[in-house]
């Protein structure tokens, strides 16, 4: 059974070497880049990636889906720049595709690094992830952010873990909470959704308390307390995005 690696980029210079080094056992590599200005394509094509450019911006599940669609192997892994597949994943992986199956999806957990640190909680961990799948039982959802694979088949999971580096330093954490909330209201608005000064504190206030209480944020620590923060802004922006669009 062959396997393609499929993943989106935008400026992923610092990022998409390592990642795809860290795929490197898979049959084809599909890389669809949404206009790098820097060296992203230059190195996915050093990396034996086949790259495609395109002119527009459809949104996170629209562009994986164009990813997948160039797809030619028997399973897919879908990845993004900056996470890394461990050896004992690719392992899994390759055992897992290796012969007959009775699953379609295979799910893995995913470890996240938050501003100096991989969070043990926060909501953050156990994440389990689909992102394995055998081609043509699966697709992703239409969501401008926060996309999903969406399987038809049984789904199994493998050992093994994904290293997800989202947020290296506090900067990258403002910029994804203002780009993320913008794209988020975007879709909620487009569902006829409507929002309120007071629904924006109570939404926020509610996810600072999930995250940090609920989730155990603070056992991560001063990470923890961050992520908890950075989560309720987030939120707060979203509903505050949508009453101005209202006005």
């Amino acid at each position: 059974m062959s396997l393609s690696v499929i993943l989106i980029t935008r400026n992923e210079e610092a990022n998409i070497g390592a990642c795809l080094e860290s795929v490197a056992f898979a049959d084809e590599i599909i890389v669809v880049d949404s206009g790098s200005t820097d060296a992203t394509v230059e190195i996915a094509k050093k990396h034996g990636a086949r790259t495609v450019t395109t002119a527009d911006w459809p949104g996170f599940g629209a562009q994986k889906q164009r990813a997948l669609d160039l797809a030619t192997s028997d399973w897919v892994l879908s990845i993004d720049a900056d996470e890394r597949v461990t050896p004992e994943l690719a392992a899994a992986i390759r055992k897992a595709i290796s012969g007959p199956s009775s699953f379609d999806a295979y799910e893995f957990s995913r470890r996240n690094w938050y501003c100096g640190r991989f969070l043990d909680h926060s909501g953050a961990s156990p994440d389990y992830i689909v992102r394995l799948f055998r081609r043509g039982t699966a697709r992703f959802s239409d969501h401008l952010v926060h996309e999903r694979i969406m399987p038809t088949g049984k789904v199994g999971r493998l050992d093994g873990k994904l290293l997800h580096y989202s947020f290296l330093d506090f900067s990258e954490v403002i910029g994804k909470i203002d780009s993320y909330s913008t794209a988020s209201a975007k879709q909620a608005l487009a569902a006829g959704k409507t929002a309120s000064v007071g629904k924006a504190i109570r939404h926020a206030s509610w996810m600072f308390f999930r995250v940090y209480v609920l989730k155990l944020g603070f056992l991560d620590g001063a990470q923890g307390l961050a992520k908890s923060i950075s989560a309720a802004q987030g939120t707060y922006y979203r509903y505050l995005k949508i009453w101005f669009a209202r006005l």
